[in-house]
């Protein structure tokens, strides 16, 4: 219960303090002339003051408020090296129990710095504003926080705390600890395929004095450079683009001898996008026809394809008469093509094509290996493919999947997929082909073939292929046995996915890396991180997926459609994760390429130090190197000191709440009368003498 005097002045402050000066050079006046009862009179002139400025006697009652202190424990994965957890429970333990023995003091425990695959770095002073953010900051008695120190969110200065209290800091770990890492100077996002880029990294070491480190250099999980570097100096190591899409590349040194807190950090991870500059992509026709324009529609609509297209309009064996100054042809160019420059192309198709006497044999020579070598052919037959004049009976006999035996089925069909195609990632999921029959339009003719080597995807009547993908050494082969997609194109009947199937085929036989038929992928999805695996098998194998921090989990795969299985986990560690089923491995970057919650590891003072400090605080270790030892807590109820040699402490507020309030105003009623009487009864009786 509190007591008070308040005032509620009846007329304005400026006509009180007026009414007082009066008064007061009234009173000199008095002294100063020596009047009679002149005590009396300045008594009664300042209770008529007095009573202008209305004072009240108040009483307040009042319940104590509590203070709050806050203990925050660190459960980043930096705290589970070496028995920092073990240490963090511990402290944990006593200093809630101690902290539960002091009165008025109410305790707030919060675990924060958990990874959950978004935050990068341990926040441990966002959890402490988003904690106290109910509570009024003269309440707030002070912070104690269990960390290993590496802390990336600590304010500039105590200021932008928002409150004015104590913060101590805890710290795990030991002294005496020694890691290396493996730190990134430069690193290229985007690369261009088949050119090379620089990676600038360095070695440190911590704890120990700097030598030399041993480097492995991986891409995609392949060794492709070792090397021993001095520690503490840049080294750069050029990195070639093979592929589109993500290359990992790894640059991991060899531990420490004599170990060390941790691995984790000995390994830095760039992901480098490949971006192809242009597909070259050589289309020849053999003859003008419907279906033509079909594939160089579609080649010309794709910005990332170079097409280069010719169509044999006057084959030599053609005899009309005709001059040849008097032809508005242009030669075939078939030694730049077919001999000096048939590498610069990543796709060659041949469109109805058949031997006309414009290739030289030497030049399917040279076509065959190509695609040993790496390249692609894409065949789209109609009847030339039967004839005599096939390109079955040249060199290319030993790269094509399928033999024509002479014949050409002419009768409407629909095509479909195999059950094979309907795994393969050229053919799964054409939009139509989910119904039986398909949903799309029908063909009407179809070269008839035997000793069909490659797979099968498509197929037409009397299951007879009708789309065969074959791997001839390095390179690729496709074989489509009609010359009618075009209906689809033409919107024939509804049409069909020509689009999707050509687009599909061409960047398969160019080995785009979505389209291989057996994979292993990793994908980040929301929060999610999803095991993919793409496969022309009835089954697949358990995949082991091991995360940043080194632990393995053994994943089941579910089948979500023909040919893919999946299964998703919870992505709650940035940094890189793998997967292996035992014979093919994934790598996916979770956020940044060297997560700042293993870029610096060794436990640490220095870092909270400052805003420690600056709150009065204190920044210690548990372990001092004769164990562990947790410092007393004192309630501080006043100055300005909250630490000691085996003690921290904490300040206690005074804070209430008002539950009543009583007030009686002096010069209302009985009592204000008689003063104001009593004063001039005074006055008169003094002058009465």
């Amino acid at each position: 219960m509190n007591f008070g005097i308040a005032f509620a002045p009846l007329v304005s402050a400026q006509i009180l303090w007026v009414a007082a000066a009066v008064v007061v050079i009234l009173a000199l006046l008095l002294f100063v002339s020596r009047s009679r009862g002149a005590t009396i009179r300045a008594i009664a002139l300042g209770l008529v003051v007095l009573a202008l400025a209305n004072p009240s006697f108040t009483r307040e009652d009042r319940d104590p408020l509590s203070s709050i202190a806050v203990v925050v424990v660190d459960k980043s994965p930096s705290q589970n090296f070496s028995d920092r957890t073990k240490q963090t429970e511990t402290a944990r333990a006593a200093i809630v129990d101690r902290l539960g023995h002091i009165p008025g003091l109410d305790v707030r425990v919060v675990e924060a710095g958990q990874s959950d695959g978004e935050t990068d770095g341990t926040r441990l002073f966002t959890a402490i504003g988003s904690t106290l953010a109910d509570v009024p900051t003269d309440r707030i008695a002070g912070v104690i926080m269990l960390t290993d120190g590496r802390v990336h969110d600590v304010p500039a200065d105590a200021s932008a705390l928002g409150f004015a209290a104590p913060i101590h800091a805890l710290i795990t770990g030991s002294k005496d600890e020694r890691d290396r890492r493996v730190a990134l100077i430069a690193a290229p996002r985007f690369g261009i395929v088949g050119q090379s880029q620089t990676i600038t990294f360095k070695v440190e070491d911590q704890g120990v004095k700097a030598g030399t480190a041993e480097v492995t250099v991986r891409r995609d999980g392949d060794v492709i450079d070792t090397r021993t570097v001095p520690v503490g100096v840049q080294q750069n190591v050029e990195i070639q683009i093979p592929h589109g899409g993500q290359n990992i590349v790894e640059i991991e040194a060899a531990p420490l001898p004599g170990g060390e807190l941790t691995t984790v950090n000995n390994r830095a991870v760039v992901s480098i996008d490949g971006v192809r500059d242009k597909l070259r992509v050589l289309l020849v026709s053999g003859e003008p026809h419907a279906g033509e324009r079909t594939w160089r529609n579609l080649l010309k609509s794709d910005p990332s394809v170079d097409l280069v297209h010719f169509t044999i309009l006057r084959p030599p064996e053609k005899q009309d008469g005709t001059p040849i100054n008097e032809l508005s042809l242009i030669a075939f160019p078939t030694r730049e093509l077919f001999q000096q420059k048939i590498n610069d192309f990543q796709l060659i198709i041949f469109d109805r094509y058949a031997r006309q006497g414009v290739l030289p044999i030497i030049y399917f020579d040279n076509i065959n290996r190509y695609v040993r070598d790496g390249g692609a052919v894409l065949v789209a037959a109609g009847p030339d493919y039967a004839s005599q004049t096939s390109l079955w009976r040249t060199p290319l006999d030993s790269v094509l999947p399928a033999e024509p035996d002479g014949n050409v089925t002419d009768e409407a069909y629909r095509p479909s997929l195999t059950d094979l195609g309907k795994r393969h990632p050229v053919t799964r999921g054409l939009d139509g082909s989910d119904s039986n029959p398909p949903n799309w339009s029908e063909w009407f003719r179809i070269v008839n073939t035997r000793n069909t080597t490659g797979t099968t995807v498509m197929q037409g009547p009397d299951q007879k292929p009708l789309l065969v993908l074959s791997r001839q050494g390095e390179g690729r082969v496709a074989l489509l046995l009609s010359d009618h997609i075009w209906l689809w194109a033409r919107g024939f009947e509804g049409g069909g996915p020509h689009l999707d199937l050509l687009r599909r085929l061409s960047h398969w036989l160019m080995k785009e890396p979505d389209l291989e038929e057996e994979a292993l992928r990793l994908n980040i999805s929301g929060h999610d991180l999803v095991v993919r695996r793409q496969t022309m098998a009835e089954s697949v194998a358990d995949v082991t997926l091991t995360s940043p921090s080194g632990t393995s989990q053994v994943l089941k795969l579910d089948a979500t459609q023909p040919g893919v299985w999946e299964k998703s986990v919870k992505a709650d560690v940035l940094g890189l994760w793998r997967a292996t089923d035992g014979k093919l491995n994934a790598l996916v970057n979770i956020g940044p390429a060297n997560p700042r919650e293993f870029t610096e590891v060794t436990s640490t003072t220095e870092v909270l130090a400052p805003i420690t400090n600056a709150t009065g605080g204190d920044s210690r270790r548990l372990d001092d190197g004769n164990g562990l030892n947790v410092p007393r807590i004192i309630p501080v109820r006043s100055g300005d000191t909250y630490k000691g040699d085996d003690w921290i402490g904490l300040k206690m507020r005074d804070a209430s709440v008002v539950r009543g309030i009583g007030v009686l105003p002096v010069f209302a009623g009985l009592l204000g009368l008689l003063l104001l009487i009593g004063s001039l009864a005074g006055t008169w009786a003094r002058e009465g003498r």
